[in-house]
């Protein structure tokens, strides 16, 4: 891998902040700049990564209700309300 050279202009304070927070940690603002675009770069691909596979899984439930594979809504209902009912008597210490 072959090394290339990043400049950018910065504010002095902005740069002194940073040298000093840097040295604190036995670290040279190089070094830290090279992590948080390491870190940049796995965030950007990773997030990349979960959007299509999202995406994926959207196409995944369209197709199906395409294909009639629906539940109706009262069921749904009916499914949860058991479910809360079940729950709040938990709560309750009923069994």
């Amino acid at each position: 891998m072959s090394d290339a050279t990043f400049t950018f202009r910065v504010d002095d304070g902005l740069k002194d902040a940073f040298s000093a927070a840097a040295k604190a940690r036995d670290r040279s603002g190089a070094q830290l700049l090279r992590d948080f675009m390491r870190d940049f770069v796995r965030q950007q691909q990773e997030a990349a990564e979960h959007d299509a596979w999202f995406r994926h899984q959207v196409e995944i439930g369209r197709a199906s209700a395409d294909a009639g594979n629906l539940i109706p809504a009262s069921e749904v209902e009916a499914k949860f309300e058991a479910r809360r009912e079940a729950t709040r008597r938990r709560l309750k210490g009923e069994s």
